[in-house]
């Protein structure tokens, strides 16, 4: 393992070079007025003496990482509190899913003390710390004829993704006994592949309107058609000339209650005086301007942009330490596991870094900024 000595050498060197492009732009920084100085200017715990290390096992579906990429990181930072301050330092382990971290972090608060520090590791986006979407709720009941299962799932504390399946149990009644006797087995699923698997089941099990389709798709309509175009057209046709078995329907929603549960464990697991961090993409930045936007309806800033806690927030650190009453940190624009180390080493150092933003309440602020 690379020393303490030669990470806390290459974060200067990186910080004294100038490479803030790697962490974020101009419009990132305007996030972090609430308090923008050197730790120093803070009432928090120094020297740490506890610390709390949560590794999120989740992997970028885009590369080819191991989804355990947060632990190499994690047991540098062991490493550097120990040697640094002689700290205490406890991690937890294997947390795949947001029920995992609330099951174990239970057990913890019922069993330790509170830490002087709390740290993250994970990949993460304008709305916090991301885990695979999994599923903590499904219900499943038949009414007056109709059947419907609702499963909420959540990658993001506080953003709930709802699956909503309704069909006739009249209409088909192998689909009908599929979904009593094994929906279940769907939340082990993801969305697109449960919508895969019905969609293929509807084409078994149900005819085609063979009047549309001779309407629409038939041989001597698609003739002369260029081959992508001809593939698209019968596509189509599957879908409209079939009577549907079921409904599918998927939306994202604000969960104050599942925020509000999620900031407490961070309360309850930091001391008043101590620092929840997140090691992550974008907890600290901006959500961009009106005019970057999509015109379309935006899914990723929901809880910053919210009225939870009071907000909206400049960002997702301000937002946390609204709600927990903690001083919060973490990176402002994009950031690595050896970025994450870097900024912890300069941070408990005690030396000023422009792209991390940290939001802390008043009282904590040592020349009452706000």
């Amino acid at each position: 393992m690379k020393t303490i000595g030669y990470f806390q050498l290459l974060a200067m060197l990186l910080f004294w070079m100038g490479v803030p492009n790697v962490y974020g732009d101009a419009y990132h920084l305007k996030s972090c007025r609430s308090f923008y100085g050197r730790p120093h200017d803070l009432k928090l715990q120094r020297p740490p003496q506890r610390v709390l290390l949560v590794p999120l096992l989740s992997r970028d579906p885009h590369t080819n990482e191991s989804p355990r990429w947060s632990e190499q990181p994690a047991r540098a930072i062991k490493a550097f509190y120990r040697r640094r301050f002689g700290a205490s330092v406890m991690q937890l382990r294997n947390i795949w899913s947001w029920t995992d971290y609330y099951q174990q972090v239970a057990r913890l608060i019922e069993t330790t003390a509170p830490f002087d520090r709390l740290i993250f590791i994970s990949h993460g986006g304008f709305d916090g710390p991301v885990l695979k979407n999994a599923v903590y709720r499904q219900d499943y009941r038949i009414n007056d004829g109709k059947g419907q299962l609702l499963q909420y799932s959540e990658a993001q504390p506080g953003l709930r993704n709802v699956l909503t399946i309704t069909y006739d149990t009249q209409k088909n009644a192998r689909f009908s006994d599929f979904m009593a006797l094994r929906h279940q087995e769907l939340a082990e699923m993801k969305t697109d592949d449960i919508r895969q698997l019905l969609k293929g089941m509807e084409k078994k099990l149900q005819p085609l309107d063979q009047g549309c389709f001779q309407t629409y798709c038939a041989p001597n309509k698609l003739a002369g058609s260029p081959d992508e175009v001809r593939r698209q057209r019968l596509e189509i046709c599957e879908v409209v000339c079939r009577e549907p078995l079921f409904e599918f329907k998927t939306s994202a929603e604000l969960s104050e209650e599942r925020f509000l549960h999620f900031a407490h464990t961070l309360r309850s697991l930091v001391t008043s005086d101590g620092l929840v961090f997140f090691g992550a993409c974008n907890p600290g930045s901006a959500a961009p301007p009106e005019p970057e936007k999509a015109p379309e309806k935006d899914e990723t800033e929901l809880l910053i942009q919210s009225s939870l806690a009071g907000g909206p927030y400049r960002s997702y650190v301000h937002l946390v330490s609204a709600a927990t009453g903690r001083i919060s940190a973490g990176p402002i624009g994009q950031s690595s596991a050896e970025d994450i180390i870097h900024r912890l080493i300069l941070f408990e150092s005690d030396r000023p870094q422009r792209y991390l933003c940290i939001a802390a309440p008043e009282a904590l602020q040592a020349n009452g900024e706000k």
